[in-house]
């Protein structure tokens, strides 16, 4: 159910899908992107929770004005999912699923190839000399290269799931890396300043354009890093299992962007950050947490929301409290009937069940945003550390 309110002296107006009360930070930074220059209306999703700048679950929308923090550094970040042709038996046997956890970090490495020559080049259409600034395309050259393919640590998985009728599916979340990082501080150091103190760019400026331009190259490549290590977990798959992804089940969406849209006969712009766009009928792919479902879903086009929806559960316990609160022997026990590597559970606590909201409550907060598909369980599941 949507809540509507008035913010400050601004006439933007807030709609907010709750699956829980707000706490006051939330509040004050929701309230202060609300007041922002040309911020026009702004939709709070229900796996809302603090972040820098502007909140992780949150959708404004401007009329000329970009703002970078309502992105994000991580741009384009997103989700994959496609279906196996398998059943989740294959995974029943310990042996297997060990041979599975030992092959997915080289099939995706945590963090970086161990060199350029063992990295896959940028693909075609993703050419470095495309970015505004000369030090971009340095990067996108050497980190972008090294970094493609790769998953990153936090939050970002690669996880094997079983639906309802028990057929095995993958789902792999990840974003633009090193890229991600670079574009977003090179053009947050040469942006003004808005009230509140966020950072803004005028869209119809030489520096806005560059940015918008930098952010389709980031959430390309953040798209074609998801599909690459796709291609080296299906090689895996095929060579050691004998099974294979099935091609026409793909899903692929991001969560971390900003774009021109036309809502209510108005060409705005829409910048997303830990939130979906949910168009009608549009797929998408929701995450739960390492323990618990995840869902596919399809949107409902709900006007009020700006055609969004939640990216995820959403952290209910900051990384630090996550890692005071929860201990080793805690996460194993929420991870009974999952397969991970049990080696690494004191670095993987902040990443508990219990650090993530509800994530039934969420898709009951967000009911009139998405109807569910496909609901899928975990059945083993690798973090990068």
């Amino acid at each position: 159910m949507s809540h509507e309110q008035q913010a400050g002296r601004s006439t933007a107006v807030v709609k907010s899908w709750l699956s829980e009360p707000m706490s006051h930070e939330v509040r004050m930074a929701v309230e202060r992107i609300a007041r922002a220059d040309d911020v026009v209306r702004v939709a709070v999703m229900p796996d809302v929770h603090l972040a820098y700048g502007v909140c992780v679950g949150s959708v404004i929308a401007t009329r000329r004005l970009v703002y970078p923090p309502a992105v994000g550094s991580d741009i384009g970040c997103g989700m994959l999912a496609i279906g196996i042709d398998a059943g989740a038996d294959l995974l029943r046997r310990s042996r297997t699923a060990e041979r599975l956890l030992e092959a997915l970090p080289r099939a995706a490495p945590p963090m970086r190839h161990r060199n350029l020559e063992s990295a896959p080049g940028l693909p075609m259409g993703l050419c470095a000399d495309a970015l505004s600034d000369a030090s971009l395309a340095r990067d996108a050259f050497r980190e972008g290269r090294i970094e493609l393919g790769t998953l990153g640590r936090g939050n970002h998985f690669v996880e094997f799931q079983a639906d309802d009728e028990e057929r095995l599916w993958l789902m792999i979340h990840s974003g633009s890396r090193h890229m991600g990082q670079a574009i977003h501080d090179r053009h947050v150091a040469g942006a003004t300043r808005a009230a509140g103190g966020l950072c803004v760019l005028d869209s119809e400026t030489a520096a806005g354009q560059a940015y918008l331009a930098d952010v389709a190259w980031a959430r390309a490549y953040a798209d074609a890093n998801r599909r690459e290590m796709l291609r080296a977990i299906a090689d895996v798959l095929e060579t050691r299992f004998g099974v294979r992804v099935v091609a026409d089940t793909l899903i692929s969406v991001d969560h971390n962007h900003v774009q021109r849209e036309v809502h209510d006969g108005e060409a705005l712009w829409i910048h997303r950050k830990g939130a979906m766009s949910a168009r009608e009928d549009e797929p998408g792919v929701i995450p739960g947490s390492m323990g618990t479902h995840s869902f596919h879903v399809t949107g409902r086009g709900c006007a009020e929301s700006l055609h969004s929806c939640s990216h995820g559960a959403g952290r209910r316990l900051s990384r630090n409290d996550a890692r005071q609160r929860i201990g080793p022997q805690r996460l194993i026990k929420q991870l009974d009937g999952v397969w991970f590597d049990r080696r690494l559970a004191a670095r993987l606590c902040e990443e508990a069940p219990s650090a993530y909201k509800d994530v039934d409550a969420v898709f009951r907060a967000q009911r009139e945003l998405t109807r569910i598909t496909r609901r899928l369980r975990p059945v083993l599941v690798y973090k990068g550390v």
